[in-house]
């Protein structure tokens, strides 16, 4: 089994993480100890240089997830801010920002980011989209999971094993390991 050190605080992510991994042959080590983030309007630089930050502070090969909800009707808000807003504000109150909105299209974006000590690092995109629902439904996942309405149904009720099969995380992550995959 293959491992692979993930830099992150958040145990809703490490848990995804470490699911969709598993199931490619890999072994996830959480490493708690965080990274500086860029304030970008893009999560690529930032997941770039977190995972720099991280590798060449660890001197082993690291990867960190920079993820973001983008509603459209709000150019993009809460975008890299995402974690900020959720933590302060929550989803009662975004869900409050878009009363009276028609537009409720939105994507979740997630940036895998990796780095060798002393190497560049590259980035991994993996977006969904779906629209922002009119009130929080379902008790799975974490962040804004509830309120993100997929075909149908919010991140929320799917349930984590379907949702790791189609969510934005799950897609960054599976060019992340095409990309591994194709270095051996």
């Amino acid at each position: 089994m293959r491992k692979i050190v993930f830099v992150t605080g958040n145990k809703g992510k490490f848990r995804e993480v470490k699911d969709i991994l598993a199931t490619k042959g890999f072994e996830v080590i959480q490493n708690t100890d965080g990274y500086p983030e860029l304030q970008e309007d893009d999560l690529e630089p930032i997941a770039a240089y977190g995972a720099r930050w991280a590798s060449d502070k660890l001197g082993l090969p690291v990867m960190v997830d920079d993820s973001g909800l983008f509603i459209n009707v709000l150019n993009g808000f809460p975008g890299p801010y995402s974690a900020f807003v959720e933590k302060n504000l929550g989803n009662p109150r975004v869900l409050k920002i878009m009363e009276g909105e028609t537009d409720r299209s939105a994507v979740f974006k997630s940036v895998i980011g990796y780095c060798e000590p002393g190497a560049e690092p590259l980035t991994f995109t993996g977006t969904v989209e779906g629209k922002i629902a009119f009130e929080e439904l379902g008790t799975g996942g974490f962040g804004y999971d509830p309120i993100f309405d997929y075909n149908g149904k919010t991140f929320g009720e799917l349930g984590d094993e379907f949702k790791n099969t189609v969510s934005h995380r799950r897609r960054a992550l599976d060019k992340f390991v095409e990309w591994l995959d194709s270095q051996s």
